[in-house]
């Protein structure tokens, strides 16, 4: 199974420190444009089925319509890649979030905070997305696999505590 996963871009972060310095923020964010850019490109060469983004992809203070529209162009450029997003404390699934309020591709799953199952050929995608900007504890140990002889992956955004079976940020 052929797939490419990415998590923290950022997109549309104030970079304040940077942009101080010689508009240095503003060269970071076209940088980002590019390289996402770059990574679609490569999906299309190498036909590859799936695109994982496990959260904090734009920043929700700062994100604008336009930046949202590029990267659905481009998300339009790779119709048979099946894009999966797990929004992050960044990017939460807010009421106001442009994932809530943006008409995204049809190949655009977004997942919110409900434990969601998207069965595909190869693989049954499971996923939980942030709906605010603090999200404590997935219990892991409650996820129950429902084919064990298939390729099951599951996204999300956070950070494991040691000894601890959660997710939290």
């Amino acid at each position: 199974m052929k797939f490419i996963h990415i998590a923290d871009m950022h997109f549309d972060t104030s970079f304040t420190n940077l942009s101080s310095k010689n508009n240095f923020g503003k060269m970071r964010r076209l940088e980002q444009r590019e390289i996402l850019k770059k990574i679609i490109q490569y999906i299309q060469e190498n036909k590859i089925p799936y695109l994982f983004i496990s959260g904090d992809f734009y920043e929700h203070e700062y994100i604008k319509k336009s930046t949202i529209e590029y990267i659905n162009n481009l998300f339009q450029e790779i119709p048979q890649t099946q894009i999966f997003i797990a929004p992050g404390n960044h990017d939460p699934y807010l009421k106001n979030s442009m994932y809530y309020n943006f008409e995204w591709n049809d190949n655009v799953k977004i997942f919110t905070s409900k434990m969601e199952k998207v069965t595909m050929p190869e693989a049954d995608i499971y996923g939980i997305g942030f709906e605010d900007f603090y999200h404590s504890g997935i219990e892991l140990e409650n996820i129950i696999i429902e084919d064990k002889n298939k390729v099951n992956i599951f996204i999300t955004h956070g950070s494991m505590n040691a000894g601890e079976s959660r997710v939290a940020i």
